[in-house]
């Protein structure tokens, strides 16, 4: 080309030909050449096309050819050989995993296709009965208690306070609209909890939702069927399993669940089957059971408690320990406040004015007594019942506050605050009848140790009636004498036993009455062995004390155990006239539609023990012990009263068991530790709490005198007297001379 000449660009022809553009000089289009066909496949595109080029956008399919590849230095070479096994593996896991995956996801989707398929209309899930019911009524046929879902009324969280409604929410599962049944991020955090407090990754909490946890309400969808299952607890407890393999299937019938029913139907049926502590089921039966009304009816503070007992229904269960209970409520109105259902100021006036018992909610709980009875009747009547059941009981409610009442009264004035001394109370009828039973101090509770009918106490010298009640059997009189001197006895085994009076003094001869009213230890001991303490332990099991009863000669002085509704139930005994008793708290159980009695009365007058003689001359004797001896403090004003004091070794256990002509009532003091009582003896607070206790029991009564026969003086011995010498009767004897000789001479 000559110099000068101008160069045209070096640019490739147009490969394709346009109107007006890329023709030759003579207006013809231009022909392309054909590309070369290349043999070499199209690469993949998408993921493994990444993989298999190493870098993003790699790969063929119509994005052009690669760009030549720089030469690979000896180092690049020598890591490209060391990751290319690792490359491999994870081009080989990823394979795997996405196809499993995918199988996978089609299984859980026919899973949930079929639990959708079978799960029922959300009405015909509302009713969250599990179970019958049992009505407790008083011996007046008042309702005082419940036991079972008595108030199983169907809510709706269209219908509930919206208080409880979110607090629920706020409590049990915060991402309940969100999510599609199954929470990951919930799940992960549960773990992640559990294995920074030291359990497994599935073992405390569960991370399970709302729905989840309505699943296994549901029991997965199956139902109970008496021929498949031993019994309907084996039933429920492999309904609340928490395998592995059961969290799976929970799953899946939760995320069905989210695919038939709405959200707010999801937390209706939760609502109406959750377990609420007090034998509640539901939020209806829970409002009712604490609160006295209506779930729609509860305050942030009430709505609060129950949300709170969802975690932990029998331990945080009001009837149990309200303060437990109000402290879980607190966290809870705070978890509200956080997630923006509450203000700080609505917030902090909930937990400045916290949730309590109402009066009608207190005494429904039943308290011991409640519990008491559902222990003596049959399971398949109570506690496992599946039908409605009234049980019909002895208890007066009147008489029940008076013995409640009573004990506080007495707690409050004389015992010093902050004291763990526990106390008992038992009031009951002579022929056995529980009218009150106080197993504690704190009165209005379910569930917990009864004092009155489980702890088995020794009962010192309110043992010792029974052993001059078997003296008065056998005939001697509450006048015999009987020596308070020094005595002892070798006790096999244990060597030399000599018993002391409680003033660790002697008072020389005394009578049988004036030993038990001021309830000497010696003379106690000499009549149990002089009437032998084989026939003092047959008295005593035959009038209810049955335990093991001790041995040795401790006997006489209460050294054996018994709870304290035995110790009155054997007291009622001498009442009565002699005649063992059952104590009992039920006269009749019926079913609710059936007028028919399954069941009558569980207790009452059995056969007799001692003579109604001797029963009423022991009346007498223990009269002397209020009237006059060791408890005086236990008097009524009007009323005569018999009763006997009772301490057990280092005042652990101190005892007042004593009757009117209507009552018999029995009162134990004591720590649950067996730590000794700082001061008190039978004749001293467990005397002012019966008092207590029979003052109000007896108020509006007319006083009746005690069945007692006062024993007949014994007639000292005639005294020999002095045989005078008598003259004789001159006159007398001549007439008797001349009565005989006309006898001789004319006959009779």
């Amino acid at each position: 080309m000559a110099q000068g000449t101008r160069r045209r660009p070096l640019v490739a022809d147009k490969r394709y030909a346009t109107a007006g553009r890329g023709t030759q000089g003579n207006g013809t289009a231009r022909k392309s050449k054909p590309r070369p066909k290349s043999n070499a496949k199209p690469r993949k595109s998408g993921w493994f096309g990444l993989f298999r080029s190493g870098r993003k956008g790699g790969g063929g399919g119509g994005r052009g050819p690669r760009k030549p590849q720089k030469p690979k230095t000896l180092l690049g070479k020598l890591l490209a050989m060391v990751l290319a096994p690792f490359r491999w593996a994870f081009r080989l896991a990823w394979g795997f995993t996405w196809r499993i995956g995918m199988i996978s996801a089609a299984l859980v989707a026919l899973a949930v296709g079929y639990h959708y398929m079978k799960l029922p209309e959300v009405a015909e899930l509302l009713d969250g009965r599990a179970r019958g019911s049992v009505t407790l009524t008083d011996r007046n046929g008042e309702v005082f208690a419940w036991r079972g879902d008595q108030f199983g009324g169907v809510v709706t969280s269209d219908t509930v306070s919206p208080y409880l409604k979110n607090a629920i929410v706020a409590t049990e599962d915060k991402r309940f609209y969100r999510h599609f049944g199954v929470s990951p991020r919930g799940v992960a955090s549960a773990v992640r909890i559990n294995l920074r407090e030291g359990r497994g990754p599935l073992s405390g909490h569960g991370g399970s939702t709302i729905t989840q946890q309505t699943a296994k309400l549901l029991c997965l969808g199956v139902v109970y069927d008496p021929t498949e299952w031993e019994s309907e607890r084996a039933y429920e407890r492999d309904c609340r399993q928490g395998s592995l393999w059961r969290k799976a299937k929970e799953a899946i019938f939760a995320m069905a669940m989210e695919a038939k029913y709405t959200k707010d139907e999801i937390l209706s049926i939760y609502m109406n089957r959750a377990y609420l502590g007090g034998g509640a089921y539901g939020a209806e039966a829970a409002a009712q059971r604490y609160f006295g009304k209506s779930a729609n009816q509860v305050d942030a503070s009430e709505a609060a408690m129950l949300a709170g007992l969802l975690t932990a229904p029998s331990t945080l269960a009001p009837t149990n320990n309200l303060q437990r209970s109000q402290d879980r409520a607190a966290t809870v109105l705070r978890l509200m406040q956080e997630q923006g259902y509450l203000t700080t100021s609505e917030m902090r006036s909930a937990q400045n004015s916290p949730a309590v018992l109402s009066e009608a909610a207190a005494a429904r709980a039943g308290g011991y007594f409640a519990d008491w009875v559902m222990d003596t009747i049959p399971d398949f009547f109570g506690s496992e019942t599946t039908e409605d059941v009234v049980i019909r009981t002895t208890i007066d409610q009147r008489l029940q506050r008076a013995a409640e009442d009573a004990l506080n009264h007495v707690f409050d004035t004389k015992v010093r605050k902050g004291s763990k001394a526990q106390a008992a109370i038992v009031v009951m009828s002579a022929d056995g009848a529980v009218r009150a039973m106080v197993g504690g101090r704190k009165s209005r509770v379910s569930g917990v140790f009864n004092r009155a009918t489980q702890a088995k106490r020794q009962t010192g010298s309110a043992f010792k009636p029974f052993v001059y009640a078997t003296a008065l059997e056998l005939g001697y009189s509450p006048l015999d004498r009987v020596l308070d001197a020094q005595y002892c006895l070798d006790v096999p085994g244990s060597g030399q036993w000599c018993p002391k009076n409680y003033t660790r003094k002697f008072y020389g001869e005394v009578t049988l009455a004036r030993a038990l009213r001021d309830s000497l230890n010696i003379p106690a001991v000499k009549v149990s062995e002089a009437v032998g303490r084989d026939l003092v332990r047959r008295v005593a099991g035959d009038f209810g004390l049955d335990s093991e009863l001790a041995a040795g000669p401790a006997l006489a002085l209460g050294a054996s155990e018994s709870t304290l509704i035995d110790m009155t139930g054997a007291y009622a005994g001498i009442l009565n006239g002699g005649s063992s008793v059952t104590p009992y708290g039920v006269t009749e159980l019926t079913l609710i539609g059936d007028n028919t009695p399954m069941m009558g009365a569980s207790g009452g007058l059995g056969e007799r023990v001692i003579q109604t003689k001797a029963a009423r001359e022991l009346i007498w004797m223990m009269e002397q012990v209020v009237s006059q001896g060791s408890g005086r403090r236990a008097q009524i004003p009007g009323w005569q009263a018999a009763g006997k004091t009772g301490t057990t070794q280092a005042a652990r256990d101190a005892w007042f068991v004593g009757f009117t002509a209507d009552y018999v009532a029995g009162v134990w003091m004591g720590y649950d530790d067996n730590t000794p009582l700082s001061g008190v003896t039978g004749g001293g607070l467990p005397a002012d709490i019966w008092r207590e206790v029979m003052v109000r029991v007896h108020d509006g009564l007319p006083p009746k005198p005690l069945p007692m026969i006062a024993p007949k003086p014994i007639a000292p011995p005639p005294q020999p007297q002095p045989q005078r010498r008598q003259r004789p009767n001159v006159g007398q004897e001549l007439g008797r001379a001349v009565d005989g000789l006309l006898r001789d001479i004319f006959g009779n």
